[in-house]
């Protein structure tokens, strides 16, 4: 009989960072690969991965990286994982084309790598098992779900989703797809659940075209609209309604030009060419305030906050925000950028330009709602519901939707990311079976020693650091010429000369311990400084500063 195991190494417990895998008698089928944003107790951290150290050693088992839509909390990872497990990848045209644009970007050779592209029709074969994909409605193109075919039924990763069918058609669920996968036994369901708690209507869609039309028809100046760069439905939504008011259109933003191009030459996105604008950079003559003008200002994270920050200082190259512009904030804050989202609004209202902030419920609809979760449940009626994609709270509350419509408690399971459930005749979980962690992604991978890391850096920011030079004459055994102290972020030199003394005396009498010996072993010296004289510090001002002892040889030689 075929053994069957689920396990996440990212994407339980937490927002981002989902990588799932499935594996069946040995072979390894890898759901998505993504990142996370820091929050701010991350200091200097870019992004965080799963920790997937622990598939390189069963690297010939992997059968495939299979990818469900382009965002980075489900892609992003791959360039840094693809360095080591140059295994096969699997994805839509368009997810691929911003896969290979993260690899280029990366500095990776696309050439290196099995990337394949698939559609909703593809069926992959490996020995016993199929693995079949269904599109999906997602505020990105070519969205799908997976589905693993074993002889005990199907496994099926719904990924991010919605069932709001008044959008785009290219971005239509395939219900037809979904029945028949439902015809077949669904072994286990793994569903997103980051929308669970949210109840919202069916024309959310619709209040959102009508609230931006509303603004459109009011606005007297420039339209300045603030997107994510990969919410395309959004951004073509805000096109559509901008070319019926005949406006031009200007997308700021390199990242999202990036991603923009990409989904223009794969068709989705209708811009049409006489539409598009390019903004020339302010001079004299040239100040880009037409009032036919909407710019699109796009990115990721707080990329968008960041430059509508630059606008109203006016120091931006291309705009400078005045009263006559209308601005349209679509960019919920995201986890960790809440207080620059909140400094920018007040930046933004100094400027006296009309601000219109849409409303979170009218931005959050490319999420599973509860009605949409148990629609999902209830066309495919799987034995068992696993939640993935979302905070433990979210996880929970999809239990609570299941046994709404009849699930037992026991068949819907809760897990964390290291738990391995086990599909015996009596499914169980092992908790932290795998190891699992997160490698932080600072310029490069911080894989080693992350938590002193982030330790150091949290001190640097709340007590600053302080550097003692000294010059030690090994063969006189003295302190050659004055000691000097350096500091950042600790005190201010000039006002506490007398905390500075007390620090060299300190040094001076922890040198002399190890200076009256026969021989000075610097490396204990060192040592010796840096514990005792940060206890010292911590005694005398109550803060912990970075202490960092320069101890350097030198030998005075006589005339």
């Amino acid at each position: 009989m075929s053994e069957i195991r689920f396990f996440a190494l990212g994407g339980l417990a937490e927002n981002g960072k989902n990588m799932f895998v499935i594996d069946v008698d040995g072979d390894l089928f890898v759901l998505d690969a993504g990142i996370k944003f820091p929050t701010s107790e991350f200091y200097g951290v870019d992004e965080i991965i799963p920790d997937y150290k622990s598939l390189i050693r069963v690297k010939s088992r992997i059968k495939g990286f299979f990818m469900t839509h382009a965002h980075e909390d489900h892609i992003a990872a791959l360039p840094h994982i693809l360095r080591e497990l140059n295994v096969a990848v699997y994805a839509t045209k368009f997810t691929m084309e911003v896969i290979k644009d993260n690899l280029k970007e990366a500095g990776l050779n696309i050439d290196d790598y099995q990337l394949n592209v698939i559609n909703q029709d593809s069926i992959i074969k490996f020995g016993n098992v199929r693995v079949a994909f269904f599109n999906t409605t997602h505020s990105i193109p070519e969205s799908v779900g997976i589905a693993i075919q074993t002889v005990k039924g199907n496994i099926i990763y719904t990924s991010d989703f919605t069932f709001d069918q008044s959008g785009n058609s290219k971005y239509q669920t395939d219900f037809n797809k979904i029945n028949k996968l439902a015809d077949k036994d669904v072994l286990a369901l793994l569903i997103e659940s980051v929308g669970s708690s949210e109840v919202r209507s069916s024309n959310m869609n619709l209040e959102l075209s009508h609230r931006l039309n509303s603004s459109f028809s009011n606005s007297k100046g420039r339209i300045i609209v603030s997107l994510f760069s990969s919410d395309l439905l959004k951004i073509q939504n805000v096109i559509d309604i901008a070319l019926n008011h005949n406006k031009k259109i200007a997308i700021i933003g390199r990242k999202a030009q990036r991603i923009v191009d990409i989904a223009i030459n794969e068709g989705y996105l209708d811009i049409p060419e006489k539409s598009l604008i390019n903004l020339k950079f302010i001079d004299e003559k040239n100040k880009n305030n037409d009032d036919n003008i909407v710019a699109l200002i796009t990115g990721q994270r707080h990329e968008p906050f960041y430059m509508l920050q630059r606008m109203s200082k006016k120091s931006d190259r291309l705009i400078h925000i005045d009263e006559n512009d209308t601005i349209i904030i679509m960019t919920a804050p995201v986890p960790g950028t809440e207080k620059m989202a909140a400094r920018t609004l007040d930046i933004l209202f100094r400027t006296d330009a009309k601000i219109e902030v849409i409303e979170n419920r009218l931005l959050s609809y490319s999420h599973a709602s509860s009605e949409e979760i148990k629609m999902m449940i209830n066309m495919l009626k799987p034995k068992y519901i696993i939640p993935v994609i979302g905070e433990f709270r979210h996880q929970y509350r999809v239990r609570k939707l299941a046994k709404d419509i009849g699930y037992k408690e026991e068949n819907v399971f809760i897990m964390d990311n290291g738990d391995v459930l086990n599909f015996d005749e009596d499914p169980y979980v092992s908790k932290g079976d795998i190891n699992v962690g997160e490698i932080l992604i600072d310029g490069t991978a911080l894989d080693d020693d992350n938590n002193m890391v982030l330790r150091d850096r949290e001190l640097l920011a709340d007590d600053g650091a302080l550097i003692i030079v000294a010059h030690v004459d090994p063969r006189n055994k003295t302190i050659v010429g004055d000691i000097q102290i350096v500091t950042k972020g600790f005190v201010y030199v000039k006002e506490s000369e007398e905390i500075l003394t007390q620090i060299k005396n300190e040094f001076i009498s922890i040198s002399d311990k190890h200076l009256s010996g026969k021989y000075v072993n610097w490396g204990e010296f060192k040592n010796d400084a840096r514990k005792n004289l940060s206890k010292f510090i911590y005694q005398l001002t109550k803060r912990s500063p970075i202490t960092i002892p320069v101890i350097i040889s030198t030998e005075i030689t006589k005339k």
